[in-house]
This record gives structure tokens, sequence and C-alpha cells, in this order.
């Protein structure tokens, strides 16, 4: 296992708390938490995103999906399946629980989820706030008129 010394960082930043948290909870993940259940994050248009994750044997009341500030979580609950009378000679659908952190970035939000076919789909979608749009800026000239751009000029016949 690595370990990193993130502390020269903490004392020479202020007010990035949450990225030193979301960096110090990245090097403590092993792998065995990366691996069940698998799942893919799919960039399906310039503000939107979505995970599909592989839960064979959940249905809709054994998976919840909790999005807090800027994580979002997706819990399956274990379930008693009816295996009274049944020998397997191989088990290889995982039935057990799990829970899956992934840490959005600002202004991610969940749209909705599907599950079809054992794979669950979250869909997410980025919405910045027009405050935080950037936004083009007149410049004046020096008697204090607005300058005019080249799109709102009129057209001038040669």
């Amino acid at each position: 296992m690595r370990t990193y010394d993130l502390s020269p960082l903490f004392r020479a930043t202020v007010g990035f708390d949450r990225m030193g948290r979301t960096l110090d909870s990245m090097l403590k993940l092993d792998d065995a938490q990366l691996s069940y259940p698998p799942y893919n994050i799919e960039k399906t248009g310039d503000d939107s995103y979505r995970i599909t994750m592989a839960v064979a044997g959940f249905g809709e009341d054994d998976l919840d999906i909790v999005q807090h500030e800027s994580a979002l979580v997706i819990k399956g609950k274990a379930h008693q399946a009816d295996d009274e009378g049944v020998t397997y000679l191989y088990r290889g659908i995982a039935g057990r629980a799990f829970e899956r952190w992934f840490q959005l970035a600002d202004y991610i939000r969940v749209d909705g989820a599907d599950l079809v076919n054992g794979l669950l789909h979250v869909r997410l979608v980025r919405e910045v706030p027009e405050a935080m749009k950037p936004r083009t800026i007149a410049i004046a000239r020096a008697d204090g008129h607005k300058a005019i751009s080249a799109a709102e000029a009129p057209a001038v016949a040669a």
C-alpha cells in the first residue's frame, strides 16, 4: 500500500479542506472495494454523465441511491434467496451487500436512475448557475461611449 504525506499541502493552503479530505479518502481505498460491483462512468454529453453498474440479482427494492452534497452513495442490500433444497456446484453470481461511493464535482446532480436487465443506470447532469458562467464585458471608449463590436456594426455597402 502506498502512503503519501499531504501535510505540506495543508500547511500552504486555505479553504481547500474538502479537496484534502477527498484526496485522503481516495488514498485509503483498497482493491477489494473497487472490484464489486463492476461499473462504468460515461460522458454522454457536454454536461451529462452516466454511471452504469452491474447489479445482477438486485431489484429496485434492494437498491438505495443517495446524493448528499458532493457525494453519491449507491447501496445494495443483501437479500435472502430461496435456496431451500438447492445444491450449488458453482456459485458465481454475487448477491452480497455493497456500498459504492462516488465523489461528484461541483454543480453535478443526479437526474434519475433506471434498472434495466441487471444494469443500474444513474444519470448525472452538470448545472452551473448563471452567476458562475463566464460573461463578456463591453469595453468603453475613452470618450465614455460604449465601443461597438464587429457583430453590432451596421453593414456597409462597398
